[in-house]
């Protein structure tokens, strides 16, 4: 586009998300036809999160729909909280109750957890969802300005914190965001609420308590003052004329409905939470004795965020604070000065680390004495975790290294399987100021991040005959699948008492392991083939374990745990380096899908005692030859001595009828469509033929290529079949997975290194 063009497109952005002002008439029109646009703090911010609407995930091995506003989908996931979707759906579900004021009213939100957890994530994905959910038209918010100049009686004497009064613009925005509504009084106020909620298509009704805010009010009652004096019989009808008042919708941002208390930010308690006064200003302002809402600074945490949120980030910094907000939520009131006092609707956060929970537990051995009971009992905790999914660490880790925001939502495993695995490409400067690309190779991102994973699971409540790390990958996929086995997450008991993500390696341990070895040169250097810009999956493992030794983070007991841990990791990400070559090697071998349907066909003709068509059109009965060649050469099931007499014998037979008819019916089952029919499905994505198919072994190899030696792959002598079989391998390697000359060269040694010594 030309500069023009952007410019266009900016005019265009602004004039969609701002509205002209309108007259409080035209306001009540607006809320009598689209009732939701009146909706109170905590009704908004439940309207902008279901807004974004909600994806279906596999956390815990278990499907649970997500809200996708934490996806941080209008920033493009920069700042996506991963995971924790039963807490993020807690925390919704709390906030439908207070919306809907169903007895949490009271209740101030607390986010607790470890460091890199998502709690910072999730204070900046709802500053971003808010934002860009109040610029469209179903999430308008709106407050009120004013301008007393006209009304007689002298100076206005309007102003707020350091503002003079302008003559090019008398006009003065609420300095806290107060609602439209409360404009008018109480009584036709709750009849005007009443109507607004019986045309309200939502069982969260809408509620606007209080009054206007202290300066506001200052404006009402001066222009109230003005009209009595001149007799003006319509009163309130004066004071809110067009020229008076105007409601104006504005974009939430902080300090502008959302208010935000950083770790930093210091001032006596007042200060934090409402604002200050300004002596100088004071001076200026008629203040007829007494103090003038004039005069003061709205810039605490509860006016910035008066009419939706408001966050306290590292709560134990402002310990100090929470004992002062205990009434917030239920009275809705908090003071400028003992004189004046101001309405707060907005919905309470805070945000710790486990430091806050000691701090609240100091006093707990004095059971009913404890000070702290009251602030305790309205604190409503929510849980963040590290993550125990695989998918969701390598996704993290990603993010991490590298300025990837995109959030991963893959339709299938397969898909996901594919996004975990892949390498990763870094450019990094050298001590020579030259910029490298170093290799992240395949399978090196899902080490480090299994391996993180392995170390936060409770190994108390895993089933016999699996480990920490197929726990993982049922918490990741919902299935094992052990050749033909499918093995549900539902098979097996688990315990919801376990510990799961409260402990272990952190990200940010991982990170800093991997941004070092980034800048380590690495001596490695295999016939003339440069690698040592590689990084394997191997040397992440060794450098995280070697360096829990002198990570304070970590106790003792923690490093010894972790340490042992470290192998099964190795081991399962070998088997997937091993499955990379095998398949590479097998590449040619693989069978097309008319084979596979052609077998399918036999199977079932077989079982049922029927006949098939041929391609002549004419019915003949299944070719027991076709199927006793596919299931020794394709599927490697079975030897001749299975086919002696004129059936196959038991075992045969058992896995046609188990492993391949109930298998396919039950996957058809499970694909019908709505009609209740049974869908075309593609035979090779049924998890039983997928499995015989699309895995290998080295006797198929060994079958395949009689003269392969695997001790020679090094330097396999030019000419020989091993020579032949490892050309068209690493070329394999680099088509099908991602790899490298160099990391599709390092990982088939790797592997080659350990087939050796069991092929003979």
């Amino acid at each position: 586009m030309a500069g023009h063009d952007y410019i266009d497109a900016a005019d265009t952005a602004l004039e969609e998300t701002y509205q002209e002002p309108m007259s409080l008439g035209e306001y009540v029109d607006l809320v009598l036809e689209k009732p939701h646009l009146a909706s109170h703090a905590s009704k908004y911010l439940l309207s902008a999160i279901e807004a974004a609407g909600t994806r279906t995930v596999i956390e815990e091995g278990e499907e649970k729909e997500r809200y996708r506003f934490f996806d941080d989908p209008h920033n493009d996931g920069e700042h996506a909280i991963l995971g924790n979707t039963d807490t993020l759906n807690q925390f919704v579900d709390d906030l439908r109750s207070i919306a809907a004021s169903r007895g949490k009213d009271e209740k101030i939100i607390w986010l607790d957890g470890p460091t890199a957890t998502g709690k910072s994530e999730l204070k900046r994905c709802l500053i971003n969802g808010l934002r860009e959910y109040s610029k469209t038209d179903d999430g308008r918010r709106y407050t009120v300005e004013w301008n007393v100049a006209g009304a007689g009686g002298g100076s206005s004497g309007m102003t707020y914190g350091d503002q003079p009064v302008s003559d090019e613009d008398d006009w003065y925005e609420s300095p806290v965001q107060s609602h439209p509504l409360t404009v008018f009084p109480q009584e036709v106020r709750a009849d005007l609420i009443a109507e607004i909620n019986d045309r309200l298509d939502d069982h969260v009704q809408i509620r606007v308590e209080g009054d206007l805010d202290p300066f506001c009010r200052e404006a009402y009652d001066f222009l109230e003052e003005q009209y009595r004096r001149q007799e003006i019989e319509d009163l309130f009808s004066a004071v809110t004329d067009p020229k008076h008042l105007r409601i104006k919708n504005f974009v939430v941002d902080v300090g502008r409905g959302i208010g935000v208390l950083h770790s930093e930010d210091d001032g006596s308690p007042k200060e934090r939470l409402v604002g200050s006064w300004m002596a100088g200003m004071l001076r200026e302002l008629d203040s007829r004795g007494r103090k003038n809402p004039q005069a003061f600074s709205y810039d605490g945490v509860l006016s910035q965020g008066n009419g939706l949120l408001t966050i306290v980030e590292d709560a134990a910094q402002h310990a100090d604070l929470l004992q002062k907000l205990l009434n917030v939520p239920d009275e809705g009131k908090v003071k400028l000065d003992k004189g004046i006092g101001m309405d707060i609707d907005t919905q309470m956060i805070i945000i710790s680390n486990p430091d806050l929970e000691a701090r609240l537990n100091q006093h707990a051995d004095r059971e009913g004495q404890d000070p702290l009971k009251a602030l305790k009992r309205r604190l409503d905790k929510h849980e963040f975790t590290y993550l125990t999914n695989l998918s969701l660490e390598a996704q993290l880790l990603r993010r991490e290294l590298t300025n990837e925001t995109e959030v991963w939502t893959a339709q299938s495993w397969d898909e996901l399987e594919s996004w975990i695995r892949e390498p990763l490409h870094i450019h990094v400067r050298d001590s020579d100021a030259e910029v490298n690309e170093k290799e992240l190779a395949p399978h090196a991102i899902e080490a480090a991040g299994l391996y993180a994973v392995v170390t936060r699971l409770d190994d108390e409540d895993v089933p016999s005959g699996l480990d920490l790390v197929d726990k993982a990958m049922l918490f990741d996929r919902g299935y094992l699948q052990e050749g033909d086995e499918r093995i549900e997450m539902d098979d097996f008991e688990w315990d919801g008492d376990a510990d799961d993500g409260e402990g272990g390696i952190p990200v940010t341990y991982t990170r800093d392991v991997i941004a070092d070895l980034l800048h380590v040169e690495q001596d490695r250097y295999h016939a003339d083939l440069p690698v040592e810009h590689v990084i394997m999956p191997r040397d992440i493992l060794n450098a995280m374990a070697e360096g829990l030794v002198d990570a304070p983070v970590f106790s003792g007991s923690e490093r010894v745990e972790f340490e042992n841990q470290v192998v099964a990791v190795k081991n399962h990400v070998f088997s997937q380096q091993e499955d990379d070559v095998l398949r590479a090697i097998m590449r040619d071998k693989r069978v097309d899908e008319e084979t596979v349907e052609e077998y399918i066909e036999h199977v079932y003709a077989w079982e049922a005692d029927e006949q098939i068509e041929n391609d002549r059109g004419e019915l003949e009965d299944p070719d027991p030859l076709k199927m006793k060649v596919f299931e020794i050469e394709h599927l490697g099931r079975f030897s001749e001595d299975n086919y002696d007499g004129p059936e196959p014998d038991d075992a045969v037979e058992q896995f046609r009828t188990n492993k391949i008819i109930t298998a396919l019916n039950r996957h058809a089952w499970h694909n019908r469509d709505e009609e209740f029919q049974i869908s075309d499905v593609n035979p090779k994505e049924i998890p039983v033929i997928k499995s015989v198919l699309g895995t290998h072994d080295w006797e198929d190899v060994r079958r395949t290529y009689e003269d392969f030696d695997p001790r020679q792959w090094d330097n396999p002598p030019s000419g020989t079949e091993t020579a032949t079989v490892k050309e068209a391998t690493l070329e394999n390697m680099t088509e099908m997975f991602d790899y490298t000359e160099a990391s599709a060269e390092l990982t088939s040694r790797h592997v080659m290194s350990q087939v050796s010594y069991k092929w003979d």
